[in-house]
This record gives structure tokens, sequence and C-alpha cells, in this order.
């Protein structure tokens, strides 16, 4: 069963810190009680946009893996392979889609705090090392979040398999134990090298939505025809500059 989403609470990993730390006699060294509370606050200042204003003793600071994990334990970022790209922006995620031509590309959407994502890893990497045509797209829930809910994604590890003209070919969850089914769909849906039109990427009404949250530009190509034709009428001497 796929893991559910879940943040690390900040206040948490500084409980685990002490915990680690403590004398056998149930207390703290005072040198550790000092590094605990520079630790303090070098994590709340690496925190952006956490500010004395911003802070509210009732509410829990809420951070992503990135701020409580080290670089050197970021799993996601580890053996990626050429094919295998991270997302940064739901525009960037329309325009990669819009970019493939007949090419299979795979969307994976994890979290760092997710530990059926964490153990699938090294797996999807080797898959994509034997499938280089193919295009691995690696979309990180925590920092893509109003994209992702925007999508309906609601559990993850969770996959969607593009290619070319058909857009959206399949869309699952899997896991480490279920890992035939990824390898199933890679089989059946490989590049066949037949491109009938150019890529289709996520469906219009997905991208209307992305559009209306502010995630991406985007305008109707329907919506855009209408308007072309109504100014054609009103102003005929413009259609070399519309067509230009």
């Amino acid at each position: 069963m796929a893991s559910s989403l879940n943040s690390i609470i900040l206040p948490g990993y500084l409980t685990s810190f002490k915990e680690t730390l403590t004398n056998s006699n149930g207390s703290l060294p005072p040198s550790v009680i000092s590094t605990d509370l520079s630790q303090r606050s070098q994590l709340f200042s690496d925190h952006k946009g956490l500010t004395s204003s911003s802070w509210n003793a009732k509410t829990p600071v809420v951070a992503h893996a990135s701020i409580c994990v080290s670089k050197s334990m970021r799993w996601w970022e580890k053996t990626l392979k050429p094919n295998m790209i991270e997302i940064n922006s739901a525009q960037e995620l329309v325009d990669t889609l819009s970019n493939s031509g007949d090419r299979l590309v795979i969307v994976e959407f994890y979290s760092p705090g997710c530990g059926g994502c964490k153990a699938l890893h090294p797996k999807i990497c080797q898959l994509a090392e034997s499938n280089p045509k193919a295009i691995f797209l690696q979309v990180n829930y925590e920092e893509l979040r109003p994209m992702c809910q925007s999508l309906h994604i609601h559990v993850l590890p969770f996959f969607r398999f593009y290619k070319g003209h058909e857009g959206k070919i399949c869309s699952f969850s899997c896991t480490v134990a279920t890992i035939k089914k990824f390898k199933d769909a890679l089989s059946k849906y490989k590049p066949d090298g037949c491109n009938l039109g150019p890529a289709k990427g996520l469906e219009e009404s997905e991208l209307l939505t992305l559009a209306s949250i502010g995630q991406i530009s985007y305008n109707s190509p329907l919506k855009s025809t209408e308007d072309d034709l109504l100014l054609k009428e009103m102003n005929p001497s413009s259609k070399n500059l519309l067509f230009a």
C-alpha cells in the first residue's frame, strides 16, 4: 500500500535530536544544550520565509524534508540517470510534455517523506537506465503541492504515462511489491517511432485549472480561434498581421 502524504514537523526533529544525545541519567550536557539551541536558530533561519514576525507559538512549523535532511541523505537526488528530469514548476511540466514528440514520458509524483517512494527510487533509476529512449520526470509533491492537487494526485508514489498525440495513456500507484505493474506498462507503451501529431500532454481541463490558480500561462485554443475570427471581422486589414 502506498504511503500517505506526511510532512515532517520541525519540532519533532529537534526532539529526536535531543533524545539521541541525552545522558544515561536523563539530562542533557550543557554543551549539547548550547549546540541544540544553535541548531534551532540555524534551522529556523534556513527556513525560507520564516521570520520572527510570522512566528505563532500556537501553530506548528511544518518544514519540507529538505530542511531536516542533510544533503547526503537526500535519497531522491541519488543515482539519477541522464533521462531523469526534476520538474520545478507546473509550466516546466507542461512544456516538457508538449516538447516530448512521440517519446514515452513517465511522470513520477513522490514526496521526500514517503517511505514507499524512497524504497522504490533505486528500482525506478534502474528502469530509467535500461529504457534510455523514455523520459522520466520527477515531481516533488511537497514542492509543487498546488499543481499536484489540481491534477488529483492523492496517493504516493504515483505514476502517469504519456505518449505523443495520445496524451495520458495510463496512470497508477506502484510500490516495490507491485513493480511488475510498472514494468508491464513500460513494455506495452514503448515508442513505436510513429508520430501522428504534436504531443498532447495534459488534458485541456487540467491546463485550464492550472491557469485559473496562476500555475501556468494558457489560452484555450478554441477561445483563441474565436477571438481571431472576431478581430478579422472587425478589422479585415489586420489579416496579414494576425496570420504572419
